[in-house]
């Protein structure tokens, strides 16, 4: 299922940021909120789309260490306001697939989640091919026994 159509991105992320200025991974979480967590568009999509909005002039940065705040500027505002039935259907959509396909997982399994990604970023750097074997078997052993549960 294809969440997005050609160009939809650039207006959600613009009305994301016309609502709060925010940071590339707080616009993928925001995105992947409203859509009731079946998709959260990746890194190597939502910076790009970034750096392209702000050399459209659509958006500013403030760099802060290693992070970017984007905020929308006036001419972003323009293309929103000029495109607001285009931006509205966008988001109805959203709204509309979170209704239909998003569920809410229990509190319990979201931190269990959030534990797995931060052991497995804790795992950086070179690691020897037995490590990979074990860290890919165990990811493959829980995930047997989530589909089977």
């Amino acid at each position: 299922m294809r969440v997005f159509g050609a160009g939809d991105l650039r207006y959600v992320i613009l009305q994301l940021i016309s609502e709060k200025p925010s940071y590339g991974y707080e616009i993928i979480k925001s995105i992947q909120e409203r859509l009731g967590g079946m998709y959260a568009p990746s890194p190597g999509v939502i910076y790009p789309m970034l750096t392209m909005l702000e050399e459209m002039g659509y958006a500013t940065v403030i760099s802060e260490g290693v992070r970017k705040l984007y905020t929308i500027t006036e001419e972003g505002s323009k293309a929103l306001a000029e495109n607001k039935s285009i931006v509205d259907s966008i988001f109805a959509k959203m709204d509309r697939t979170r209704n239909e396909h998003g569920e809410e997982r229990a509190e319990q399994i979201e931190r269990a989640v959030a534990n797995f990604r931060l052991a497995l970023r804790m795992k950086k750097g070179p690691l020897t091919l037995e490590q990979i074997h074990a860290i890919t078997d165990i990811i493959d052993a829980a995930a047997k026994q989530i589909e089977r549960a």
